[in-house]
């Protein structure tokens, strides 16, 4: 997504072209551009490869919608496209393949936007209407304090092994003590506990962001997301049960993106199920938290998880953590468990059902109910780990991900890049 860009000298271009291949959709563009006070003049026929030819002469307009109808390879055109387009331009895409890799490829290459043709005019509108207002937000200084975004992911080797207890702490870990501002995704979408673990209304937002991807956007996120303090907001659900997820993932995949540009860390409660389904949901989780128990069953699914993540997440540090341990009554010992994963628990989290049980009457997160109790000093002592791990590694990744978006060449953005993989392999 083009981060927010304000240019000095902007005078000598236009606020806004397009290229667009049949005259039905170029019609449909110049009747909206009329509305938004543009010029119907600066909409041309033709696609991505008159656009780049155009541009390569002419100045770059503020903002820029490019027909990916008649691209045969739109990655690489819109590399080329790149290349001509000047600092500053805000780029929205239309094309007609209905495909979540293409449209993730396209959003991390750098576009604002990519609309499914046929387009109707109040998605046009609404589409053209976003890169007005990102084009037009003040530029974020670098201050020299900026610190790498977090993505963190807690998942769970088995139904009840505690991994929302964790994550909702961990959530409350980093925009306490971490001093950040954090969105907390609870992705178990029919039966999501996070809200109920913060006495909080779950509301309609994480279901109304699956119905409609398109609407997602900062606003929508100021609007759907709960606060549970001032620097923690969640994005839970209670959808009904007779309802079947429907959906290919690209909603998640922008809430990430968003996420991204508006808050300094993202925790993602994931169930299990959703790794396997929506496996992009990994692609640029910094820290996965896999919380186990010592049971038969949990060492047999924590094997295969560990596994697919060195398949599918190589990019992310996997941090194995024991819960709700109890000495005396262990199904299979720590070491047998060890040895059974073939790798070594990072943490071990003594059981506290008093401590739940407190946290549970008064509606907060494990950590913040349960200050000064060992459990807690653990969990805290794991969002530190994460937060540091993401710091120590945060300028190399800010540099990797600079030198291979294409926001690099369509403006200079390199302040507002998060400072961790953003694309995939």
């Amino acid at each position: 997504m083009n981060a927010p860009f304000n240019p000095t000298g902007t005078g000598a271009r236009d606020a806004f072209a397009a290229y667009i291949c049949d005259d039905e959709t170029l019609d449909l563009v110049r009747t909206v551009c009329i509305e938004l006070g543009w010029q119907s003049e600066k909409c041309n026929q033709g696609g991505l490869r008159n656009a780049i030819q155009s541009l390569s002469i002419a100045a770059s307009p503020n903002i820029l919608l490019v027909d990916l109808a008649e691209s045969g390879d739109p990655l690489n055109d819109i590399n080329a496209l790149a290349e001509v387009c000047e600092p500053g331009t805000v780029v929205v895409a239309m094309g007609q393949v209905n495909d979540v890799r293409l449209y993730r490829d396209l959003i991390v290459s750098g576009l604002q936007d990519y609309l499914l043709k046929p387009v109707s005019p109040d998605q046009l509108r609404d589409a053209l209407v976003q890169a007005q207002a990102i084009f037009s937000a003040p530029k974020q200084q670098d201050n020299g304090t900026e610190r790498p975004h977090v993505t963190t992911a807690v998942i769970g080797t088995r139904g009840g092994v505690g991994a929302s207890t964790i994550a909702t702490s961990l959530a409350w870990y980093f925009s306490q003590d971490g001093d950040r501002q954090t969105a907390l995704l609870d992705l178990d979408v029919h039966f999501g506990t996070d809200a109920l673990i913060m006495d909080l209304e779950p509301g309609r937002g994480l279901t109304d962001a699956i119905d409609n991807p398109s609407r997602i956007d900062g606003l929508f996120i100021e609007r759907a997301m709960i606060k549970a303090n001032e620097k923690l907001a969640i994005l839970s659900a209670e959808a009904p049960i007779s309802s079947p997820l429907m959906t290919d993932g690209a909603a998640f995949f922008q809430l990430q993106e968003e996420f991204r540009a508006s808050f300094e860390a993202t925790m993602i409660d994931l169930p299990r199920n959703m790794l396997v389904n929506f496996p992009h949901l990994m692609s640029d989780v910094n820290v996965a938290v896999l919380v186990t128990e010592l049971t038969l069953a949990s060492a047999r699914d924590a094997i295969r998880i560990l596994s697919w993540f060195k398949s599918n997440a190589p990019q992310a540090e996997v941090l194995l953590v024991a819960n709700k341990v109890q000495p005396n009554t262990l199904e299979i010992s720590r070491s047998d468990f060890e040895a059974s994963v073939e790798r070594k628990i990072d943490y071990v989290l003594p059981a506290d059902f008093k401590g739940a049980a407190a946290a549970a009457k008064l509606g907060q997160p494990f950590i913040a109910a349960n200050k000064n109790s060992k459990t807690s000093n653990m969990i805290a002592a794991l969002g530190e780990r994460v937060l540091g791990t993401v710091e120590e590694d945060g300028e190399g990744e800010e540099s990797k991900g600079a030198s291979k978006s294409l926001l690099g060449k369509f403006g200079d953005f390199k302040s507002l890049l998060p400072s961790k993989p953003k694309k995939e392999g």
